[in-house]
C-alpha cells in the first residue's frame, strides 16, 4: 500500500486572519484612478494611501496607532498637481515617503512623528525629468537616498534626492513600463513592458544585461521580481486569458524553472516578497483573496501553500516590512486590504504553541541603516543590506530629518582662468598656511561626524523610553 508523502515545511500551515474592525481603518476614500499600482504603502510607523481628492491629487497619512473611523479634519499630503499614482516608504528612514504623479513629477516627503491640522503641501525635494505621467517610485534597498522613477515618456532615470539631482537616465523601454524591481543589494533590476519583454537591466552600465520575449503569452500586463537567489518570480497571463506564474533564471531565460496556471481573472496579480521566509503573497485587484506560495530549491519549486478568502474585493494592498510585525503572535507577514472605503491589516500567522521567540521563523532580517553612501553605489560598490535581530522587536527611531543640499550648476563649470594683472595675491597664500588651513576643515569634518552620531544614539534612547521599551 502506497503512501503520498507530504512535503516538510514549517510553513504548510500559515493562516491569515482580518484583525476585528475597531483595529482597521475605516472612511478612507481610497483613489479610483485606473493605474494598477497598490495605492498603498506601509511601514512601522504610518500607513499611506492614495486618496480622492479634488484639485490635484493627494494621499493620506495615518500613525499605524490610529485606528478606527478617520477623522474628517486630518490633514492630507496635497502636493501634486495631478492624480498620485505611486507612493514609497524610504527603507532608511520612516518619516521619509516618495510620491510620483500625473503631473510628470516625484516628490519626496517628510513626515511628522505628529500630524498637525494643516495639509502637508511642501515637499523636500521635487524631482522633475520626465515629459510624462510618472507610474512608479521605488526606493534603492541598500544604498541611502537612491530612487528610481519610471514614466509614461518610458524612461527610467535614477536620483540622488540628497541632492535632488539626476544621476543615471535609461531609455530602452519602447513602451509602457508595468513594473521595476531591485535585487536584493541594488546592483541590477528587472522591468515588465507592454512590448511584452521581460528585462534585467544594469543601471551604472546603462544597459540591459538580459531580456526574455513573451515570459507569459498573453498581452495583458506582466508583473516581475526578484528573488533572494537573484531568480525572478513573474505573474502574467496565458493566450486564453488565464492566470498564469513562472519562475525564471536570468543566466538561462530559454526555459521557466517553473511555470503554474492559477484561474481565469481580469485582474493583474501583484506579487508581494518576502525573503526572510522565501514566500510570496499573490493579490489580485479585484479578488476578494490572497494566495501564498513558498519558493524552494525542490521540484516544483513553487509551492502552492494556502488562500486568505474574504467577502469584498480588495482596491490596493499594503505589505509591511518583515521588522513591522509582532514576533509574539509568530506574526510572519502582515498586509493591509484596500476596500472602497477602508483599510483591514489581515495577519499571517504560523500557528506554535509556545510563547518563547522562534528563531527558525525570524531570521535576521533587513534593518533600516543603509549599506552605502550613494557615491559609494555609483562608483561600482555593492553591499547586501544590514540585517539585525527580530528577538527583542524593533522599536522605530524618532524623525530623522533628511537634508538636501543641492549642487550649484556652476560648480560643474571649469573656473575661468585669470590675467596675472587681475590677481589681488589672495590667491598665493603660503603653503604653510594652506596645510594648516586643510587641517583645520579636517578636524571640523570629523567634529561634525561624531556629534551627528551622538545625536542619533541620544535620539534613539530617548525614543525607546518615551515607548516605554527601555
Amino acid at each position: 500500500m502506497s503512501r503520498s508523502i507530504v512535503r516538510q515545511s514549517k510553513f504548510r500551515h500559515v493562516f491569515g486572519q482580518a484583525v476585528k474592525t475597531e483595529q482597521g481603518y475605516d472612511d478612507i476614500r481610497v483613489s479610483k484612478v485606473t493605474w494598477d499600482s497598490s495605492f498603498c504603502a506601509v511601514n512601522p510607523k504610518f500607513l499611506a494611501v492614495i486618496v480622492e481628492s479634488s484639485g490635484g491629487g493627494a494621499f493620506l497619512v495615518l500613525p499605524l496607532s490610529k485606528m478606527g473611523r478617520l477623522d474628517k479634519n486630518h490633514p492630507l499630503v496635497t502636493g501634486h498637481a495631478g492624480p498620485v499614482l505611486d507612493i514609497d516608504w524610504c527603507p532608511h528612514n520612516d518619516n521619509i515617503l516618495a510620491s510620483c504623479s500625473e503631473d510628470t513629477t516625484a516628490m519626496v516627503w517628510q513626515i511628522p512623528d505628529q500630524m498637525g491640522t494643516q495639509p502637508i503641501s511642501e515637499p523636500i525635494v521635487v524631482l522633475e525629468g520626465h515629459s510624462k505621467r510618472v507610474g512608479i517610485v521605488t526606493w534603492h534597498p541598500t544604498a541611502r537616498n537612491i530612487l528610481l522613477t519610471a514614466g509614461s515618456d518610458n524612461l527610467i532615470i535614477i536620483w540622488n534626492v540628497g541632492t535632488g539631482e539626476a544621476l543615471i537616465s535609461m531609455d530602452d523601454h519602447p513602451d509602457l513600463i508595468y513594473n521595476v524591481s531591485w535585487n536584493r543589494n541594488g546592483s541590477l533590476f528587472c522591468t515588465t513592458c507592454k512590448d511584452r519583454r521581460l528585462r534585467v537591466c544594469d543601471p551604472r552600465k546603462r544597459e540591459v544585461v538580459a531580456e526574455r520575449m513573451a515570459p507569459h503569452d498573453g498581452i495583458r500586463p506582466m508583473r516581475a521580481i526578484f528573488t533572494r537567489d537573484g531568480n525572478l518570480f513573474t505573474t502574467g497571463f496565458t493566450r486564453m486569458s488565464q492566470r498564469e506564474l513562472g519562475l525564471w533564471d536570468p543566466t538561462h531565460f530559454e526555459e521557466p524553472i517553473a511555470l503554474l496556471e492559477l484561474d481565469t481573472s481580469n485582474g493583474v496579480l501583484l506579487p508581494y516578497y518576502d525573503p526572510d521566509t522565501n514566500m510570496v503573497y499573490l493579490c489580485g485587484k479585484g479578488d476578494s483573496s490572497i494566495r501564498y506560495f513558498e519558493i524552494t530549491e525542490e521540484p516544483p519549486y513553487v509551492h502552492y501553500l494556502s488562500t486568505f478568502s474574504s467577502k469584498e474585493p480588495q482596491r490596493g494592498m499594503g505589505f509591511m516590512p518583515k521588522r513591522g510585525v509582532d514576533v509574539s503572535k509568530c506574526e510572519i507577514a502582515r498586509l493591509y486590504k484596500l476596500h472602497d472605503k477602508k483599510c483591514e491589516p489581515i495577519a499571517m500567522t504560523v500557528p506554535r504553541k509556545s510563547d518563547l521567540f522562534q528563531d527558525d521563523l525570524y531570521p535576521d532580517t533587513t534593518g533600516p541603516d543603509p549599506a552605502l553612501e550613494p557615491e559609494e553605489w555609483l562608483e561600482g560598490r555593492d553591499e547586501d543590506p544590514i540585517l539585525q535581530s527580530m528577538r527583542d522587536g524593533y522599536v522605530p527611531p524618532k524623525s530623522r530629518e533628511l537634508k538636501v543640499a543641492r549642487k550649484n550648476v556652476l560648480d560643474s563649470r571649469p573656473i575661468p582662468r585669470r590675467s596675472m594683472s587681475s590677481c589681488d595675491g589672495s590667491a598665493n597664500l603660503p603653503p604653510q598656511l594652506v596645510d594648516r588651513l586643510l587641517e583645520e576643515v579636517k578636524n571640523l569634518k570629523v567634529t561634525v561626524l561624531s556629534q551627528e552620531k551622538r545625536i542619533c544614539d541620544l535620539e534613539n534612547k530617548l525614543s525607546k523610553y518615551t515607548n516605554g521599551t527601555a
